[in-house]
């Protein structure tokens, strides 16, 4: 499968700015992947297509403030920085990317806060963008966090036109998010409405629950047109035995195994033994998913319409079927619906 297999026109309009008024009032395309057939239906009406003892399985990863704005010494010049991930918290040590890069350099010091409350050192260069920062700061961890996401802003994808907002910090984030680590938003997962959920406990649904933080790593470009031959970063997961014990028995009893998104599709397919069922894992996954692929754990999975190119669409791809998913893509933009992580979803099943 080539690179060159995933572009498609997009218009811009069609690009989301803002997400559903209502989170379960978004629109779903239903695409049969036996058959292809599409249904046009609103999110909500996911519970026409689950019951007893069907397994919903959510990621719990949990969206931090990861955009930051501060200055330079001295110069003063504005300087941007995407908080990754921490490294050491007992000498708080974060790994980021900066903005722009070429003013960055080791030994600099970085100030946030109109009060400059907030100071970090630059003491390593990982990449052409990124760096570790080592923040200085008097107080306790817990403290120190606080501090840190105070200043913080939400970090939405850079084809969201507009400024982060105090509905961003809300709706950039699952109702269900526990577990602190992501950097992009879990975008199946918005749709879920405390309602929705609730009326899909009724009918006697279950919800298996992992996590998986979202890094930018989904939105590393592709440099190779050979899928085989590209290299995923990682990202943290984590599987409990709960969560598999739930999975496993959905899957001897024959019901259906939903993966709510991209991530925890992946995270299925990591954790997955040669029998076919998951396992407790607790570390790191670099999967990368394309067509053809073998799927061994969900039935049906809940997902968005994605960019061109995009590791998402690719996931998509393989387990609905590439030319069904990519006719369903055309229908999308015939029919107006929503595209990137505030856009619409889409149900295969």
């Amino acid at each position: 499968m080539k690179l060159s297999q995933f572009k498609f026109k997009l218009p811009e309009e069609l690009i989301a700015q803002r997400p559903a008024h209502f989170r379960d009032e978004a629109r779903l395309m239903v695409v049969h992947k036996d058959t292809g057939d599409i249904e046009h239906k609103l999110f909500k009406d996911l519970v026409d297509y689950f019951g007893e003892g069907d397994a919903i399985v959510l990621n719990d990863t949990k969206v931090f403030p990861a955009r930051l704005v501060g200055h330079k010494e001295k110069t003063n010049a504005a300087i941007e920085v995407f908080l990754l991930r921490e490294l050491k918290p007992e000498i708080l040590l974060w790994d980021v990317l900066v903005d722009p890069a070429r003013k960055i350099r080791i030994g600099n010091k970085l100030f946030f806060g109109e009060d400059e409350s907030l100071v970090a050192e630059v003491i390593d260069n990982t990449t052409s963008r990124g760096r570790t920062l080592r923040f200085i700061y008097e107080g306790t961890h817990e403290e120190f966090k606080e501090e840190l996401f105070a200043h913080g802003i939400t970090p939405i994808p850079s084809y969201i036109k507009r400024d982060a907002d105090e509905d961003d910090a809300e709706r950039y984030q699952t109702i269900y998010a526990g577990s602190e680590g992501a950097v992009v938003g879990p975008a199946a997962g918005f749709h879920f409405s405390r309602e929705l959920l609730k009326r899909l406990d009724l009918k006697d649904c279950v919800f298996p629950t992992l996590t998986l933080h979202n890094s930018r790593v989904m939105y590393s470009e592709i440099d190779v047109d050979d899928l085989t031959k590209y290299k995923m970063g990682s990202e943290r997961m984590i599987v409990s035995e709960e969560c598999c014990n739930e999975v496993n028995h959905a899957k001897k009893e024959g019901f259906q195994i939903c993966a709510v998104g991209a991530s925890t599709m992946k995270a299925l397919e990591t954790c997955v033994s040669t029998d076919g069922f998951i396992k407790p894992y607790d570390g790191w996954t670099g999967k990368f998913i394309f067509p053809e692929y073998e799927f061994d754990v969900a039935t049906s999975m809940i997902t968005g319409f994605h960019m061109p190119f995009t590791p998402m669409l690719m996931n998509a791809a393989a387990f609905g079927g590439y030319d069904y998913v990519m006719n369903a893509y055309k229908v999308a933009i015939k029919e107006k619906y929503g595209f990137g992580e505030y856009g619409d979803a889409m149900l295969i099943i």
